[in-house]
């Protein structure tokens, strides 16, 4: 493993298989970037006891629990990124389609599942865009993939990606702003 720089697809599956916690690596990073979106806060709480994803109560090796850190700094840092750099944690663009495609549905599984636990209370006040891209990741994330023409598939991946990307920071940033309103009236 390697001590620094930003975790990535296989580091991270490559931990998850370690601890055996029955996520692969999309569907873990779309639970913490959904918490992360929805306003949850980790602070001293483990992150896999606040995605609720602790299993048998492994306890993760001093090596494993600095993937996973580094893993929710990169995130927390990525959605909050002014330049947009947030990117879902999905596998290498040279592996196949299908596989490609079934971890980006685990991704939507994952953040709707961590929005959720991240703090329904603002949820409640998004806007109809920030709506929509709720229900449409639900959508791709109880989606089963039919592919036909290579190049229009992967277009068509290419074009979701791009969705949920752009959706995943959308979220991030209006749960933001509604938390930092909350937070400026109890003051």
């Amino acid at each position: 493993m390697t001590s620094g720089g930003l975790v990535d697809y296989e580091e991270l599956d490559s931990v998850l298989a370690q601890l055996r916690l029955g996520c692969g690596a999309s569907e873990l990073h779309g639970s913490l970037s959904g918490y992360l979106a929805g306003g949850g806060v980790l602070g001293r709480q483990p992150m896999l006891a606040a995605l609720q994803l602790d299993g048998d109560g492994v306890t993760p090796s001093a090596e494993a629990q600095a993937v996973l850190d580094r893993l929710q700094r990169q995130t927390a840092a990525e959605l909050a990124d002014p330049e947009l750099g947030f990117e879902p944690l999905l596998p290498a663009d040279d592996r196949p389609l299908s596989e490609r495609a079934d971890a980006l549905a685990d991704w939507c599984r994952g953040f709707l599942g961590g929005f959720g636990l991240g703090g329904a209370g603002a949820h409640a006040k998004l806007s109809e865009e920030a709506q929509e891209v709720l229900h449409d990741l639900g959508v791709i994330a109880g989606s089963e993939f039919d592919f036909g023409d290579e190049q229009d598939d992967e277009d068509a991946l290419i074009e979701l990606h791009e969705f949920v990307r752009v959706g995943a920071m959308l979220l991030h940033t209006e749960c933001a702003a509604a938390g930092r309103a909350q937070s400026d009236t109890l003051h």
